[in-house]
């Protein structure tokens, strides 16, 4: 059965009950590691220093990922395979999808990473989203990235960056409620919306933004300045701490009660790649 007809049998069951649609939260990481699979090294000889900036990998984006899923008992997805054999957070067709050491691959051999090294990321969140909204549940889905302070001689002017579709009154919402929560505990940091990326452009959210309605997916790109991963200690902690704290507060909308997950538990699966 399509999943649109999913959806809708999940609507209107919960219209007939008449009670609020419990919030299910979700969090992924798509860029978590720079790990280079055994089959691929060659390609990556000497290129170690490269896999350590942010085009290998999100540095700590997997451990706040972590302690999202913790504090919220929210099943976790991630891959630690190197963005620079495939990029897990872009769409099949893009161009961004292989780097500039997988492009020249032949057809079949970029087949085989998409086979091996992204379906195995992409297909289990796809099918927990299909599962969670069957069972008449809303979905938060956060998605934890990290960005290098400087690019190509720019330097970034924000802290933390909340990607969304500014269409999406929910994704709005949300992120009107983080920001305000996050600005009234760190005054200090520097917070943009849709920087330093947009949020509607290509990527695992907006792709779940394709196939499921606004009123039961909200989908936000949670973007932080790789300078508080480099520079590791109480920045790096309290910046953490805080943005879990403002995060609590956000969603107590969501999620009606202790601002815990309000839908009955589902198994958090976490998944190594």
């Amino acid at each position: 059965m399509p999943p649109a007809v999913y959806l809708a049998d999940a609507k209107s069951r919960a219209h007939r009950r008449r009670k609020p649609i419990a919030t299910a939260i979700l969090i992924t990481c798509e860029h978590a590691g720079k790990r280079v699979p055994a089959a691929y090294r060659d390609l990556f000889e000497g290129e170690e220093a490269l896999l350590d900036t942010h085009r290998g990998w999100d540095p700590g984006a997997l451990t706040l990922a972590r302690e999202m899923a913790q504090a919220f008992e929210a099943p976790l997805y991630f891959t630690e395979t190197t963005r620079l054999l495939i990029d897990n957070n872009r769409s099949i067709g893009s161009p961004e999808l292989y780097s500039e050491f997988t492009k020249p691959l032949p057809v079949a051999a970029r087949r085989e990473i998409v086979q091996k090294h992204y379906l195995p990321h992409r297909e289990p969140i796809l099918a927990w989203v299909r599962d969670t909204l069957v069972a008449g549940r809303r979905i938060v889905h956060i998605a934890s990235h990290s960005f290098t302070p400087e690019l190509n001689g720019v330097v970034r002017t924000a802290d933390v960056g909340f990607l969304y579709d500014p269409r999406r009154r929910g994704e709005v919402a949300l992120c009107d409620r983080w920001i305000g929560a996050l600005r009234h505990a760190r005054p200090d940091l520097r917070l943009r919306r849709n920087y330093p990326y947009l949020g509607n452009s290509d990527g695992l959210c907006f792709r779940l933004r394709k196939v499921h309605p606004a009123d039961v997916y909200v989908g936000i790109e949670l973007e932080v300045n790789q300078a508080f991963v480099r520079a590791g200690g109480k920045p790096w902690t309290a910046i953490r701490a805080a943005l879990l704290e403002s995060m609590r507060a956000a969603l107590s909308a969501e999620l009606p009660g202790s601002g815990r997950a309000a839908s009955p538990r589902l198994a958090a699966r976490t998944a190594r790649r």
